[in-house]
């Protein structure tokens, strides 16, 4: 997914959105919107987000009540709104990789600017919570403080002045289609993280496409390098879910000769989605086989288009037989790649083994078989979740 075209500049700064980029913003408009909507007899079922994402307030505002035929005016939706999300806005998780950029570009001494279509108000709340943050950015600018939003380049140009940098000396960094078209506008360089699932190919205006935050390559813009990943894998903060070993799509065995254990995500939607796409590993329990070293895939597996978000973990050990209803533990410690489309099963297969290959060796140091002894691990999932 990792496209870039040939680079025609190098950047010296880098300028970031903050919902959908960096923040999780998603999840929380998602868990108000649906109980706000209840009050109407509606349901929010995200169909629509396409619509608000990267929108200012107003727009995205006016796009639910027209949407949703709700029986008010924008502006009596937004004063009835507003008040729920600034009780929330504190509480918004950072998107996996965020801590990662910020940490390192200001330890490099890159400068940063935050430039965001929320009010700045509302932009202040949202970092408060995240330590080190408000420091980290020479500038921090609302929407409004400009006259128009994005899709308008004003915001970003505004941004380059209070730099005091040329626009095309920076990089843009932006999950939406609207600060896509802002940022080249502008002039600058656009790497794109789409927050939308399945919906890259929207932004071929972009000057690289990536799947998340774990896979930008800051060299490729002339800025400094990450020194993080270790023997092709990245190091992530360890997460945890588990679940009954269920049947899946039957193609593991049959089609790809890959024995995937597929883990039921009944009541971990929210971990799942807050994880990106891509090819994952860690360890894994079989409750009463014993700890195996995994690796995963997590998202739609473009070569087979699934219509859902899935988890489909394969455990690196030779069994006798299924294990269908067992309890499944896995503690996620690391990353590999994003996930990709193939020209062929044999070239996805080869790469699954490959994957196979980089996670069994891994999994040897120190850094991440010290997980093998996770205290999650040793319990049944009935015994509870880990928080």
């Amino acid at each position: 997914m990792s496209l870039a075209k040939p680079l025609k500049k190098l950047a010296s700064c880098v300028i970031l959105d903050l919902d959908g980029t960096l923040l999780n913003t998603d999840g929380l408009v998602t868990e108000v919107l649906r109980g706000f909507l209840g009050k109407y007899g509606k349901q929010w079922d995200g169909r629509e987000v396409h619509k608000i994402v990267g929108k200012t307030p107003f727009e995205a505002a006016a796009a639910i009540v027209e949407d949703y035929e709700l029986p008010c005016t924008t502006s009596e939706f937004m004063s009835e709104i507003n008040p729920i999300f600034s009780e929330k806005w504190g509480n918004i998780k950072a998107l996996p990789g965020a801590n990662r950029l910020i940490k390192h570009f200001s330890s490099h001494g890159v400068p940063m600017a935050l430039a965001s279509n929320s009010p700045r108000v509302n932009i202040e709340s949202k970092i408060s919570s995240h330590q080190g943050w408000k420091q980290s950015f020479s500038v921090i600018i609302g929407g409004d403080e400009v006259t128009s939003g994005k899709p308008s380049p004003e915001i970003f140009v505004e941004a380059a002045k209070r730099l005091n940098v040329e626009p095309s000396a920076c990089l843009v960094i932006e999950d939406s289609i609207p600060g896509v078209t802002a940022g080249k506008a502008s002039e600058m360089e656009v790497v794109a993280v789409p927050s939308i699932p399945k919906q890259s190919h929207l932004y071929t205006s972009a000057d690289e496409l990536i799947n998340s935050l774990l896979d930008l390559r800051p060299e490729k813009w002339g800025l400094p390098p990450f020194q993080d990943w270790i023997e092709g894998t990245l190091p992530i903060e360890a997460w945890y879910i588990g679940g009954p070993v269920i049947k899946g799509y039957g193609r593991g065995s049959k089609v790809l000769g890959i024995p995937t254990a597929n883990l039921s995500t009944e009541g971990y939607s929210t971990v799942l989605s807050e994880q990106p796409s891509g090819v994952y590993f860690g360890w894994a329990r079989v409750s009463t086989i014993g700890v195996f070293k995994m690796v995963m895939s997590i998202g739609w597996n473009p070569y087979f288009n699934n219509p859902e978000k899935t988890i489909e973990p394969w455990l690196l050990h030779d069994f006798a037989g299924d294990f269908y209803g067992e309890d499944l533990r896995l503690v996620v410690v690391g990353y590999i790649r994003p996930e990709a489309n193939f020209p062929s099963l044999e070239s996805l297969v080869a790469k699954i083994h490959e994957d196979g290959r980089i996670a069994e060796r891994a999994l040897d140091l120190p850094l991440y078989s010290t997980y093998r002894d996770d205290p999650y691990l040793k319990c049944s999932v009935k015994d509870g979740s880990h928080s």
